[in-house]
């Protein structure tokens, strides 16, 4: 295969990826999103390394996108809504050009958005937290009171980052009306008593491949690896799994990572669905080589429709 790696950086996740290509023999390039530069419309024969008699194409740094195998969609990087909504609109018509895509954009617009996700969520009949979804400051407010511990979250974002957890009313108020200057929209989720810990459940192509639990580090309610969670390996009750795997086909996810919340009092709640997961401490706690299997499954995805597109 010929595989282009579409990422806002170089770290880990795409030397690993780059790693477990190579052994399978494929040939590989990462490419920034920041490049993209569609060509619509009448072009000259050969402008931009064209792909078609009519020079249209999306290309990057000169390479014709469309002439891959497929792409993995890595890291969107942060930019305007324009740039993101041209980045993901750039995937569909990769897509559409028949060209794999893992994850689809279309799992990746709903997964990154916790508001269409938890929607999803329930939907499925998943147990999700109960959660308030606004943009009016007394809709926002009234949640808080009538949940009183409370976790609010932007509707984009990952590794913890700008999640608030506000228990006193007066402290809530102060939160809510600075993010309503923001011009943000109120994601106000009931706080779960999880003694400082949650499960993280990865999925590949419709199997888990593994599972691990996060800890908090002290004085720290966040599970995040990225903010210093510990991380040990977890066997999965079968319930547990089930859920992981439902979560996971709802998001339709070729690969993902799903968290698992145990409650104090039993219960297990489906908290998020990451479309586009890191795995650095799952791999490190058990050994698993994921990248292997996420190229693996790709390899099934291509040879499924090359068919179609020969």
């Amino acid at each position: 295969m010929n595989v282009i790696i579409l990422s806002a950086r170089t770290g880990w996740h795409t030397d690993e990826l780059n790693r477990a290509l190579t052994a399978g023999r494929h040939t590989s390039q990462i490419l920034p999103y920041e490049g993209l530069v569609a060509r619509l419309g009448r072009q000259p024969r050969g402008v931009g390394g064209a792909a078609g008699s009519d020079g249209h194409g999306l290309f990057i740094d000169g390479k014709v996108i469309f002439n891959a195998d497929a792409v993995l969609a890595r890291i969107v990087p942060n930019g305007s809504l324009e740039q993101i909504v041209y980045r993901v609109d750039a995937l569909h018509w990769i897509e559409q050009r028949g060209v794999v895509v893992m994850n689809s954009p279309r799992a990746i617009e709903r997964s990154v958005d916790k508001f269409y996700a938890t929607a999803l969520l329930q939907d499925a009949g998943l147990p999700a937290p109960e959660t308030v979804v606004c943009e009016g400051t007394a809709e926002a407010m009234t949640a808080v009171d009538a949940m009183r511990d409370v976790v609010i979250k932007p509707l984009f974002g990952s590794m913890g980052h700008g999640l608030i957890r506000v228990s006193h009313p007066d402290l809530a108020f102060r939160v809510v009306r600075s993010l309503e200057q923001l011009r943000a929209v109120f994601y106000v989720q009931r706080a779960i008593d999880h003694e400082g810990r949650d499960i993280r459940v990865f999925v590949v192509g419709g199997r888990v491949l593994g599972a691990i639990e996060r800890c908090a580090s002290d004085g720290d309610w966040r599970t995040n690896v990225a903010r210093g969670a510990s991380v040990r390996t977890f066997s999965l009750p079968p319930e547990w799994e089930e859920l992981a795997l439902r979560a996971a086909a709802t998001m339709g996810t070729d690969y993902a990572g799903v968290d698992l919340l145990p409650s104090r009092d039993g219960q297990v709640f489906v908290l998020e669905v990451n479309g586009i997961p890191g795995w650095q401490g799952l791999q490190q706690a058990t050994g698993i080589d994921v990248a292997s299997a996420i190229v693996q499954h790709l390899e099934e995805r291509v040879q499924r429709v090359q068919p179609l597109n020969p």
